[in-house]
């Protein structure tokens, strides 16, 4: 059955050693083949050449760019990185944006072989005590993702949510539990292939975590989640794992996360 290939990672904007961490994103991309990749931690500077351009750019794929912060001479943000033409991108701002973390959902309509596909991804705040701003925020990102008509291919949501899969805010994108008397329904990817296997993507096993230690690490907390599939059969999710944690020879790593491969029915 034809198929759609998604891929999400926290990119670490520009962290060193910068040049082999791109270069090993690149490589194990490529082997990947995506048709759709979500990236967090997009950094633009004088420095450093826009992060999701260079890759679109080694990966022969098209790229959408979001501005969510400024911070020293340069901006980080999002991206969509498609293998098929983007037809259009929008974004929106999410609650509880402050001058020093502003949080945004970024959206790009890809036309695929299989029709329209609606992509967006987010980066959520990050800290423990942050749950009801995340819970907010996803909130904000699904209304508008329902702005835009739906599509016969659901829409996918991608991206670092910095919450584990037990969270009240995870909880209900998955439908189970209730905000505001209201319920929503995405299938978890990693979830519903690997209901009993932790799927780690902040873990003590990645040294880079080791600059973060005070966060709770062996997290899930990066997610690929795909709207209710279709009688006939597209959005079902067919494969999903962890990727981009393999080291180089001298174990340098593509980012601090892990990224996340799903694989969903496109027929």
């Amino acid at each position: 059955m034809p198929s759609l290939r998604l891929v999400t990672l926290n990119l670490w904007n520009q962290q060193g050693p910068l040049e082999r961490r791109m270069a090993l994103c690149a490589q194990q991309l490529a082997a990947l083949s995506p048709d759709v990749i979500a990236l967090q931690e997009v950094r633009q500077s004088a420095a450093v050449p826009n992060q999701a351009a260079t890759l679109a750019s080694a990966l022969g794929m098209r790229h959408a760019f979001g501005v969510a912060g400024h911070w020293g001479d340069g901006d980080e943000g999002l991206a969509l990185l498609s293998r098929h033409p983007i037809a259009s991108q929008d974004l929106r701002e999410l609650p509880h944006a402050t001058e020093k973390e502003r949080r945004i959902c970024l959206h790009a309509r890809l036309e695929t072989p299989s029709g329209p596909l609606d992509a967006y991804t987010v980066h959520l705040n990050y800290r423990g005590t942050h749950g009801q701003i995340r819970e907010d925020q996803i909130v904000a990102a699904e209304a508008f993702m329902r702005e835009t008509p739906d599509v016969r291919l659901p829409k996918v949501l991608m991206g670092d949510f910095n919450a584990r899969p037990d969270s009240d805010e995870i909880r209900w994108l998955c439908g189970l539990r209730s905000v505001g008397g209201r319920r929503v329904f995405f299938q978890d990817a990693w979830a519903h292939v690997h209901p009993l296997s932790p799927g780690w993507t902040w873990a003590k096993a990645n040294a880079y975590t080791d600059t973060m230690a005070w966060l709770e690490r062996d997290r899930r907390i990066d997610y690929i989640f795909v709207g209710a599939p279709n009688l006939d059969g597209s959005g079902a999710v067919l494969d999903c794992r962890v990727v981009l944690d393999v080291p180089d020879g001298e174990g340098v790593l593509p980012s601090d996360h892990y990224g996340v491969y799903a694989e969903i029915s496109a027929p």
